[in-house]
């Protein structure tokens, strides 16, 4: 449909995230569940200096908007002279000095080696000499130069440490001055990378004229509210749905000192524009009602898994777990889906391998675009403990596969390390892994933990302890069926879907835009009986509420 064709459906809801969809199981969901339930769906991703591209998530549109990274990396000439005034400009000038300085180098020792050739092949001492001293002044410049250039290496090393220690003066007295004077509204000053989002997306939503803009996470919070202001402007009575997926405060920091204090003002300045909020977990519903002073707390839209795929998602076969991994049915099998990076403690499956004979572990943890060292890297820790044999390293499955490709492991693991955002979350890996029907073996991370003990489904192990996460294991193997058997409690799984989650953003979807959010049935049927009662409200699954 053109984007300018008035919507004949419930409403027009533009949902934007800052990725390429691609790897976004939650906002491909949404997108799919929302557009079968009548809305009219377009989702807006990114794709760096590339054109327009677009596909379809069953009746939803996906449209990767082409966007640039001028803004990435701001000028530092002022703060380079007040720290380290002999350091090179950050970019590629330092390596190609010091390239170019080995080059001189090479290029002087083999002139020297040319004289002495000719020496030992019977040239007179007088022209050897002669030749050494012309190439004096060279060699006493390379010197003056590398020297220079050594001096200034080290310097830009220096002040690449001293950005990212948060303790200097020169670090944290911008940072103090730009929120005393500005306000939310420093992280303009800094980091403007902050408007790319605004620049690449904005045109596109304004010729779409959503009456709802689903924000995925702070970046595009910002993007949401400044297209609703516009919308009002030209008396469109557009409204914001705020998708947050973090807790932003919690965040590990990147790049720069600058970067945490910037996004956490970008989030609060733009807050108040949500006339929604949802979010993935209770605890972060909670935070974010007291972070923000949210009127209401927000609705909690789960990252659950979809249990009745549509026809095309379902229509390729779910490859045999074990088969991929070589291994027969009676060898005990460890599952674990996701990133292999440092703070999901990864590490401690492969280094408690030696301690537990004859298990091994599935990690569905590569990435299709290739780019796959942290996985490298992990094959070579295992080698190095002699694992390699046991250790499975398994190419992504399609988010609504991935629970029925589980099935035939012998437990789940969830390592994660101690940080803010982990201990407030209850991932899609944990509804995965519960839908899987497996025992769970997760580290104390606090509601993850909580829930696993409240439910009876698996062990908890104190993070990065390696004894205890042996001795859990070692249980857990011992009588898997103890803890599948919590998964028949309480119909404790059928909240735990997304076709329930997505109930909940139905009905907030419908709360915002109620005269469009109607069906053409609900129509004909107030016409008909203009006098009939109220439906009842959709009731929410326990989880969710």
């Amino acid at each position: 449909m053109p984007a300018d064709h008035p919507s004949a459906k419930r409403g027009r809801v533009v949902m934007l995230v800052d990725n390429d969809v691609r790897g976004d199981s939650r906002v491909q969901k949404e997108a799919r569940s929302m557009a079968a339930a009548g809305w009219e769906v377009f989702l807006l991703g990114e794709r760096r200096d590339s054109p327009l591209e677009t596909w379809a998530i069953g009746d939803a549109e996906v449209r990767l908007v082409p966007m640039g990274d001028k803004l990435s990396v701001a000028p530092t000439a002022w703060r380079r002279t007040m720290r380290r005034p002999l350091a090179y400009q950050p970019g590629k000038e330092m390596p190609y000095r010091v390239e170019l300085m080995k080059a001189r180098h090479a290029d002087l020792t083999t002139r020297f080696a040319l004289l002495n050739a000719k020496r030992r092949a019977g040239g007179s001492a007088a022209a050897h000499a002669l030749g050494k001293a012309a190439l004096l002044p060279v060699r006493v410049n390379h010197k003056v130069l590398a020297l220079w250039t050594r001096l200034r290496a080290r310097e830009t090393v220096k002040l690449r440490a001293s950005r990212k220690d948060n303790s200097t003066l020169l670090t944290r007295a911008p940072i103090w001055f730009w929120k005393t004077t500005m306000g939310n509204r420093a992280w303009r000053r800094l980091d403007p990378s902050l408007w790319q989002w605004e620049l690449g997306f904005r045109s596109t939503i304004d010729r779409l004229d959503p009456d709802i803009i689903h924000a995925n996470d702070f970046r595009m919070l910002a993007v949401g509210a400044r297209a609703k202001i516009r919308a009002q402007a030209r008396g469109r009575d557009t409204k914001l749905v705020w998708d947050a997926h973090e807790y932003t405060p919690g965040l590990v920091p990147k790049h720069s000192a600058r970067w945490l204090p910037a996004v956490t003002a970008h989030e609060a300045e733009f807050v108040p524009f949500a006339d929604a909020v949802v979010t993935v977990s209770p605890s972060l519903a909670d935070l974010l009602k007291e972070e923000h002073g949210l009127a209401t707390r927000p609705d909690v839209v789960m990252n659950a898994p979809v249990q009745a795929p549509a026809a095309d998602e379902s229509a390729a076969a779910v490859p045999d777990l074990r088969a991929d991994c070589g291994i027969g049915p009676d060898v005990p099998l460890l599952a674990y889906v996701g990133g292999i990076t440092p703070v999901r403690g990864v590490d401690i499956i492969i280094d408690a391998l030696p301690h537990l004979p004859g298990v091994h572990v599935a990690m569905v943890s590569m990435h299709p675009n290739g780019k796959n060292a942290p996985v490298d890297k992990a094959r070579l820790r295992a080698e190095e403990l002699g694992v390699a044999d046991r250790v499975h390293m398994l190419p992504y499955v399609p988010h609504w596969q991935v629970s029925d490709y589980l099935q035939s492991a012998n437990a789940a693991v969830s390592p994660l390390l101690h940080l803010p955002n982990h201990e407030i979350a209850l991932s899609n890996k944990f509804f995965e892994y519960s839908h899987a029907r497996l025992p769970l073996i997760t580290s104390d991370i606090r509601t993850m933990a909580e829930m696993v003990r409240s439910t009876g489904q698996g062990e908890v192990f104190k993070a990065e302890d390696l004894q205890d996460f042996v001795r859990v294991t070692k249980a857990v193997l011992a009588d898997p069926e103890r803890y599948r058997a919590a998964y028949d409690k309480d119909d404790l799984l059928k909240s735990w879907t997304w076709e329930a989650q997505a109930t909940v953003l139905d009905r907030v979807y419908t709360g915002l835009a109620p005269a469009k959010a109607k069906t053409k049935a609900e129509t004909k049927a107030e016409v008909a009986a203009p006098a009939a009662a109220e439906p009842p409200a959709v009731p929410l699954p326990q989880a969710a509420q």
